[in-house]
């Protein structure tokens, strides 16, 4: 069934236009708040946001609408998604919101959903909610209309689990480390859950205005960081992103470190300890094939999913693994949280970096990728995977990478791109694949 709402990480678009508005809001929490309205028991909802300006008009429409159904509302302020989840189950709500558009402008907000479980929602649940989004709806009795608070120690609780993902004897007391919070959602928690930890801490992108969320900072634009990183003479950089569920490495020598590269050191590490379940790692269409022959050469797998995180989570709880994650950094450690949690993750790397004695330079860097170029066509109408012309031009480009690389074509979930991936042993081969079926879907758009 086609979606009209959800796409593949919850509602997303940009403020005021299109479905991301106040009033569409309101119905998502009605909606929501009828599928998940309990009988047994006054249900409960707990919704946080990053630092948005739009979330305080996004967070009041939500309340407006869970109240309104008779669900009592608790608001935890700025706080990353992965915190969400985590207080969700801890409170024993019936659901959890997280008002963030993740690594998008400040322009863009989103509504992500989670179960009483702490885990995103499934999609039939997306699905039943998404029918009662258009439909009619009942109100609560005067009587039984919910009521909403604020509460203080969130972001206490949140710091105090994230500490538990690593040994209690574990200490980062000789490590200089640069964290960058993109001015979003864990600009307080992520620098002070590794201070606790002994670290000398300077952070960077700590400031939010409303405006400047993942603006020349954070995860996915890490240059401020590396300039940042060589200045201090740092050990590491940690870059997150609007919602801090997401994790980019800076070495001390400035070089990136993204996600292929981080979970084939906390499979390893996990490997050797005797703790990695389902025999392998779960990571998306998109992770280099460099890391799957790494993994092969240690005798752990690598299972594809397609991409977004959700669909990793999937695969995880259906295979029994407990390491699955991106190459854009999401990292899921279901040891620890129920969805991918990048403060979580950059506490794994400090304590690799602490315990092995290496530069990170050295830790960080455990296979050469093959080269991979990814491009994005935008597009508007139709989509142009659709032409025949196309669809041949792809056939042909298959069987031109067959046994020395891959292809990847896609639309993207949350906007009109067709993003267009290749990868192989030879360079020339995979950007001429790639601008061949990029000027054919062009031309068809």
């Amino acid at each position: 069934m086609s979606r009209k709402y959800f796409g593949t990480d919850g509602i997303r678009g940009r403020t005021n236009k299109g479905l991301m508005t106040a009033a569409t809001a309101m119905r998502v929490g009605q909606a929501a708040g009828s599928h998940f309205r309990r009988n047994n028991h006054q249900p409960r909802v707990v919704i946080g946001k990053d630092t948005r300006l739009s979330g305080y008009m996004m967070e009041n429409a939500l309340v407006a609408g869970f109240t309104s159904v008779g669900m009592d509302v608790i608001m935890t302020g700025p706080l990353p998604t992965p915190a969400i989840a985590l207080l969700t189950r801890e409170m024993r709500a019936d659901l959890g919101v997280m008002i963030s558009a993740s690594h998008n402008p400040f322009e863009d907000n989103g509504i992500k959903l989670f179960g009483p479980d702490g885990f995103k929602l499934s999609d039939d649940d997306e699905l039943a909610i998404e029918a009662l989004i258009d439909g009619e709806l009942q109100l609560s009795e005067s009587a039984k209309i919910g009521r909403a608070r604020r509460i203080d120690d969130a972001a206490g609780r949140y710091i105090h689990a994230v500490k538990q993902s690593v040994s209690d004897r574990t200490r980062f007391d000789d490590l200089k480390v640069v964290v960058d919070c993109a001015h979003g959602a864990a600009y307080k928690v992520a620098p002070t859950a590794i201070w606790e930890l002994g670290a000398d801490v300077i952070s960077i992108g700590v400031s939010p205005n409303g405006t400047n969320i993942n603006d020349g900072v954070g995860s996915t634009a890490i240059g401020a960081l590396q300039a940042r990183v060589l200045e201090e003479g740092a050990d590491i950089g940690i870059a997150l992103d609007g919602d801090a569920d997401r994790l980019i490495v800076v070495d001390e020598k400035g070089k990136a470190v993204d996600g292929d590269q981080l979970m084939a050191l906390i499979a390893s590490r996990m490997s050797e300890k005797g703790v990695l379940r389902g025999g392998g790692v779960v990571s998306t269409i998109m992770s280099n094939l460099g890391l799957e022959r790494f993994l092969a050469s240690k005798d752990l797998t690598l299972e594809r999913t397609k991409v977004g995180d959700r669909y990793v989570l999937e695969l995880m709880r259906e295979g029994g693994f407990n390491l699955g994650g991106e190459q854009s950094g999401h990292m899921i450690l279901l040891d620890h949280a129920t969805t991918g949690d990048g403060t979580i993750a950059a506490l794994q790397v400090l304590a690799s970096l602490v315990h092995s004695g290496k530069p990170a330079s050295e830790l960080l860097h455990l296979f050469e990728p093959v080269p991979q170029l990814l491009k994005n066509v935008r597009y508007e109408g139709n989509s142009p995977l659709d032409n025949a012309a196309v669809k041949k031009l792809i056939a042909d480009a298959e069987g031109e990478l067959d046994g020395c690389g891959r292809l990847v074509i896609r639309p993207s979930g949350t906007e009109p791109v067709i993003r267009v991936m290749a990868e192989g042993d030879d360079a020339v081969q995979v950007e001429t694949v790639v601008d061949r079926i990029c000027a054919a879907v062009k031309e068809a758009a």
